[in-house]
């Protein structure tokens, strides 16, 4: 059976979901796409067999010929086309943010519980990322203990003139906040951003780079350095402190080289290069969840939760004090593991 998946969507990164939908993963076909620029739109329909355009998500949602659906829109869009998938009771992959802001994650939770099951499937790759699952398999396995604490970085060679200093924390940050919830298995108690000296790469009023430090409820300690203008490469790391040892990820991507004293390797250069195979094992899960008539992967809970410790970190940036990140009552509905 071929799952015939509509796209809202066809920026850069809806591009590259089109390209490994339609050349990369198996069982599964781009039957529809949609963007607010039609012309874009039509210039990737062009490129796939017997695909249609849209006018609108809407529109795509409520074609028969599309079976589920990948939002890849601009984030404040997210909302709208998630509650219509979940109204034409089709699956649907949101890529983050599930939604911009608390209310709106709390209208699709109430929605999806309404519906009765699980329809929404948030795109946070990172936890389909080899070294991060080899390294939770450590922490899981208690092998070296209990975990302490958790060191993390996130850099970014550049970014857009647009990007501001909250986009660290909604933007960048929020992946090794998905991480840590993911990874410890709990929730964020409260936050807290520090602002170090201003990088002289940062635009003036631009504060960057950040330090956010998440309190889990169980004792263990996050820091995250959010840097947005590293200039060399895109280096994510990560390192979880435990009792009797430690577990890191390894370089991010192909090999060391020794020679004459020296040894050397190379760093990706963008956020692509580094999580491609991340971002293939996490739609292949996803087409063949759905496929069988399920979902799988960070659930609609995981984008509240995530959304909800960013607007609690927006705060603290603002107040340079420690804030305490208050979530509702997780439904039923997602007690079973999302991960």
């Amino acid at each position: 059976m071929t799952l015939n998946v509509g796209v809202i969507g066809t920026g850069m990164i809806g591009q590259d979901h089109v390209r490994r939908l339609s050349r990369v993963l198996s069982g599964v076909r781009v039957a529809a796409v949609t963007d607010v620029d039609p012309d874009r739109a039509r210039g990737v329909a062009e490129g796939l067999p017997d695909a249609r355009v849209h006018a609108n998500g809407q529109d795509l949602i409520d074609d028969p010929g599309v079976d589920a659906v990948v939002v890849t829109s601009w984030g404040p869009t997210h909302e709208e086309y998630v509650l219509a998938a979940i109204a034409a009771g089709k699956q649907v992959f949101c890529e983050k943010p599930l939604a911009t802001t608390r209310d709106a994650c709390d209208r699709i939770l109430d929605a999806e519980v309404a519906a009765g099951r699980r329809l929404v499937s948030v795109g946070f790759m990172r936890r389909y990322d080899e070294q991060y699952r080899a390294m939770k398999a450590v922490v899981t396995g208690g092998e070296i203990g209990d975990p302490l604490l958790m060191h993390a970085a996130h850099r970014n060679p550049s970014v857009p003139d647009f990007f501001t200093s909250e986009m660290i924390i909604n933007d960048s940050t929020v992946h090794d906040i998905d991480v840590a919830r993911w990874m410890f298995d709990d929730e964020i108690a409260a936050v807290r951003v520090l602002t170090p000296r201003v990088s002289s790469k940062a635009r003036e009023g631009f504060n960057d780079p950040l330090l956010v430090l998440l309190e889990m409820h169980s004792g263990v300690l996050v820091d995250v350095e959010a840097s947005v203008n590293a200039g060399f490469a895109y280096d994510i790391r990560g390192e979880v402190v435990c009792e009797d040892g430690t577990v890191e990820l390894s370089e991010s991507a192909g090999v060391v080289t020794k020679r004459a004293g020296t040894h050397s390797g190379r760093v990706p250069a963008d956020w692509r290069e580094r999580f491609v195979r991340a971002f293939d094992t996490e739609f292949q899960a996803w087409i063949d969840a759905v496929t069988a008539g399920g979902t799988t992967g960070p659930s609609a809970w995981d984008g509240y939760a995530a959304t909800v410790a960013c607007e609690t970190g927006l705060i603290a940036l603002r107040s340079g004090d420690r804030e305490p990140v208050l979530l509702r009552e997780r439904p039923a509905l997602y007690d079973k593991d999302s991960s």
